[in-house]
């Protein structure tokens, strides 16, 4: 019998559009910063995949501005436990637990994917922009 390393739970073409759409990328234009082999039923097409090939995934992962194995490693479910983790690990029924815990406090957690989180809209802005530009200069160029 021989073992696998992928988890059968992950789906790398889904995890593919959870970041591309995250960043607020179509998949037209997605296709377009690919390179010319790709369009968007193509990128479509991939987004179907279970397992991407290791060269496409580096592309991909490339032009998204994030580590491969972001794409092989998310796993929703896992994501999920740990957000509602974050935010319910504390509650109790009269309230919140004021006492903090000795690793992380929950405020410091919940600071920290916040700035992550604004971290994140400031790329996908500055994203939008590049390619608000990019589709500028083409419209210029025709």
């Amino acid at each position: 019998m021989t073992h696998t390393t992928s988890n059968p739970k992950i789906h790398e073409g889904r995890n593919l559009k959870r970041f591309r759409e995250m960043l607020g990328i179509k998949q037209d234009a997605f296709a377009f910063e690919l390179g010319e082999d790709w369009n968007q039923q193509k990128v479509s097409l991939l987004e179907q995949k279970e397992k991407i090939d290791a060269n496409i995934l580096d592309q991909v992962a490339a032009v998204l501005k994030i580590p491969a194995a972001a794409i092989q490693q998310f796993e929703e479910e896992k994501a999920i436990n740990i957000i509602t983790n974050t935010f319910n690990n504390h509650d109790q029924s009269n309230g919140m637990n004021i006492y903090p815990t000795i690793n992380q406090h929950p405020v410091d957690r919940i600071i920290q994917f916040h700035e992550e989180k604004i971290a994140l809209y400031e790329r996908m802005l500055r994203e939008k922009d590049e390619m608000m530009l990019m589709l500028k200069e083409l419209i210029e160029r025709k």
